[in-house]
């Protein structure tokens, strides 16, 4: 029997659809998953929605299970959760994080899921990777006890990390954004709230997290002499510009990248990325990551809410996509 799911494909740049996809027979080995939940990663998956993958960066950027080419048509994500339809034993039933992208159901290696924990609710479940994207962050940044960190930027990655942080011993947390409506969930997450404006100085670190250059920037006013900025954000082609004439040099201020794509150095002897993403869902457990979820968008509207984010036209964090009703596959 073909089995046939339903999968959001960008077409072109600002355009995306509904494609029907075959899916594979089962192999010795994979599950068969049908989709509660996935969610949009809003920076990245704007930036290839966009089509504003820069050519060097097109291998780099490839998500797991993508199909196509950037920049396009692709399809492109990585943040699913579902119920394992089909495969092992001890697999059918449960429900799974992948980082697939927004598909009703889908073939994979088993090896390729990892179950959620039965205290975190599927909905939430779908945070795993950004998650995951924080705790890698934080293995770089390596914050110590009583540390004063400010964290520019209260998007998906800025609200997770600036969660982990809060709970660091004697540590003095500030969620920095733009948009004042961010200090309800700052709140919710435990952390202080500051505009731009009233950032506190001379911190310890800075985790970066706006993508944006004006927000770099503030990211290194905000430093104390010889202390270090975390970036990690991506700007995709969007080139960035920095004031290294002032204080960079003089304060002898350090910008350091994390990306999720290996190990942070100081772990990759001891972790792998599966024992990475096992603890990011257990982090989930924590009830006050719900504050970063808003109503979820029905897999069909998922190419207007696209269109809407790429276009700036849409609030909140994270945004879920629900798939109530969609059957698995069809005949």
């Amino acid at each position: 029997m073909v089995r046939v799911a339903r999968a959001f494909w960008v077409r072109a740049a600002g355009a995306g659809e509904i494609r029907p996809v075959e899916l594979p027979e089962l192999r010795p080995g994979d599950v068969l998953v049908r989709t509660l939940h996935s969610a949009v990663s809003r920076g990245t998956e704007s930036i290839v929605f966009a089509g504003r993958v820069p050519p060097s960066q097109y291998s780099q950027m490839r998500a797991p299970f993508q199909a196509g080419e950037f920049p396009g048509p692709v399809k492109y994500g990585y943040l699913n959760v579902g119920i394992v339809e089909a495969g092992p034993g001890h697999l059918v039933g449960r429900t799974v994080f992948c980082l697939y992208p927004h598909q009703t159901a889908y073939v994979v290696p088993a090896e390729a899921v990892t179950v959620v924990p039965d205290a975190v609710p599927p909905a939430r479940a779908v945070l795993a990777g950004t998650v995951e994207t924080a705790v890698n962050a934080l293995w770089d940044a390596a914050p110590l006890v009583g540390d004063r960190v400010a964290v520019v930027g209260a998007g998906m990655v800025g609200c997770c990390i600036a969660r982990l942080l809060g709970q660091f011993p004697a540590a003095n947390v500030t969620l920095v954004d733009v948009d004042d409506d961010r200090a309800a969930v700052a709140k919710a997450l435990d952390v202080r709230f500051a505009g731009p404006n009233d950032a506190p100085r001379d911190v310890d670190l800075v985790m970066h997290a706006s993508g944006t250059a004006a927000g770099l920037q503030l990211a290194l006013d905000l430093l104390r002499p010889e202390g270090t900025v975390v970036d990690v954000s991506w700007y995709g082609d969007k080139p960035v510009s920095l004031r290294l004439g002032e204080a960079y040099h003089s304060r002898r201020l350090t910008i350091r990248s994390s990306q999720v794509g290996l190990v942070a150095p100081s772990r990759r002897s001891s972790r792998t990325t599966a024992d990475r993403l096992s603890l990011a869902l257990d982090l989930l457990r924590d009830d006050a990551f719900d504050s970063l979820l808003t109503e979820a968008t029905p897999f069909d509207g998922l190419p207007g809410l696209m269109s809407a984010l790429a276009a700036g036209e849409a609030g909140g964090i994270c945004h879920p996509i629900s798939y109530d009703g969609e059957a698995p596959c069809s005949a």
